[in-house]
């Protein structure tokens, strides 16, 4: 047996597959330059800023069918964004932040810890911007789907954040030596 429960051979098939699956150039457009990179992490960022929003949605109209169709749409649009940024974003970095840190190289785990550290220092700022802002809101009553629908968003930044950080500070691939001598020649 597995940590996670499965019967080896099914957990060895499962690994092999997700490894495949960011070694893969699929969507490759997508992600082939840091310019394409970088607007690939803007979008899962306002994917997240969706979340965010329908937050001050249902914190402002909650209780309303209003507040709930919106924060539902948003929610909607943005898992809608999010999916495909978040796998051509894995499938860039080769796995760097979805395999298991044994599947991985040496220069992958450091991307991954300076991905985790950046992602971290600026989890830290929205958790303070919340705080800041739940302080400064001075509500007698907040309702209960602000907190549900606000604990979301903070789960999927925290979930997100890596990968979004990876695939910005992640560079461009040198070129290859015979681009160079084509050049040259």
């Amino acid at each position: 047996m597995t940590p996670e429960g499965g019967s080896p051979g099914m957990w060895e098939r499962w690994t092999r597959y997700r490894e495949a699956a960011v070694q893969s150039d699929r969507l490759a457009s997508w992600y082939a330059t840091r310019r394409r990179r970088r607007a690939l992490a803007g979008g899962g960022l306002a994917g997240l800023a969706m979340i965010w929003a329908g937050t001050v949605v249902s914190w402002n109209l909650a209780p309303s069918d209003t507040a709930m169709w919106v924060t539902i749409t948003l929610l909607a649009v943005s898992v809608a964004t999010t999916i495909p940024v978040v796998s051509a974003l894995n499938i860039a970095t080769r796995g760097t932040m979805s395999l298991a840190e044994s599947r991985l190289d040496e220069r992958q785990v450091a991307e991954r810890l300076r991905a985790f550290t950046v992602a971290h220092r600026v989890m830290l700022a929205v958790l303070v911007a919340v705080v800041v802002g739940v302080l400064a809101a001075d509500a007698e009553h907040v309702p209960m789907a602000a907190v549900v629908v606000g604990v979301v968003a903070l789960f999927e930044t925290h979930m997100l954040l890596p990968v979004l950080v990876a695939g910005w500070r992640m560079p461009d691939p040198p070129p290859d030596d015979e681009d160079e001598e084509d050049a040259a020649g």
